[in-house]
């Protein structure tokens, strides 16, 4: 105990940490990004905005802005995303913090970020107030990003690859009835590797959240496949059992 005593107080020593002023501890602020992931039908992208003013005017930049003083984290998040994009009701969560010194050219900003996944046909983002442009970009051919949006970028997809086998985030761009190749599609995409039908299917079969309908494709060339519904309750009772995706 005595040597960690020791320890602490010579790296306050180090920092001369009373030698600061109070007040220099209350100047950082604070913004939130959001990163939202689109797919559909096998591609994967992200939702970008123009920026229409100052600094990295006219780059494009993921939706972000700083956080209202006295304004709750997530529900920045939501206006952030509603004010560029004229999104609402969509389902994020916090993924990372954001916080070296000088990765904001007007001060100390921390940036917390977040993260959703959405089939990209059911939502329309229209560029307001200071966005120029709303456009999807694939995850694969990413334009020069502002600020370190490149670094969030990044974080975010590999908690979203880390998500993606933990928790049902999939269920989000899944039809209410769906084939067992599309649902394997979804994990392919994400994780950007491909899996043998046969060892993919030995994986999941048994498992009861996946229910299997007395119903089939219709109007397709190929021969129907059965369809499936996903069962929220079900899949509740596997993963406070610790269950993940094991590919």
């Amino acid at each position: 105990m005595a040597i960690s005593k020791k320890i602490a107080k010579t790296r306050i020593e180090q920092d001369d940490i009373y030698s600061i002023p109070i007040d220099e501890f209350f100047k950082s602020a604070f913004s939130v990004d959001c990163v939202i992931f689109g797919y559909h039908e096998r591609e994967l992208k992200v939702l970008l905005i123009q920026r229409g003013t100052d600094p990295f005017q006219d780059y494009w930049a993921l939706p972000g802005d700083l956080v209202y003083p006295y304004e709750d984290l997530d529900d920045s998040a939501k206006r952030v995303l509603n004010d560029l994009t004229s999104l609402s009701d969509v389902a994020m969560r916090q993924v990372h913090t954001f916080g070296k010194v000088n990765r904001h050219p007007l001060g100390r900003v921390i940036t917390v970020g977040y993260i959703a996944l959405v089939e990209l046909m059911d939502i329309n983002p229209l560029p307001s107030k200071w966005a120029k442009q709303t456009k999807w970009h694939s995850i694969k051919r990413m334009p020069k990003l502002a600020f370190d949006h490149k670094e969030i970028l990044n974080e975010s997809y590999r908690a979203l690859k880390d998500i993606i086998v933990a928790e049902p985030l999939w269920s989000k761009v899944l039809p209410e009835k769906f084939t067992l190749t599309e649902f394997q599609a979804i994990f392919e995409t994400i994780l950007q590797r491909e899996f043998d039908k046969g060892n993919f299917r030995k994986k999941i079969n048994g498992l009861k959240f996946l229910k299997r309908l007395d119903e089939s494709q219709q109007n397709v060339r190929h021969r129907p496949s059965n369809l499936y519904r996903f069962d929220a309750k079900l899949f509740k009772q596997y993963r406070d059992k610790g269950f993940v995706f094991e590919f």
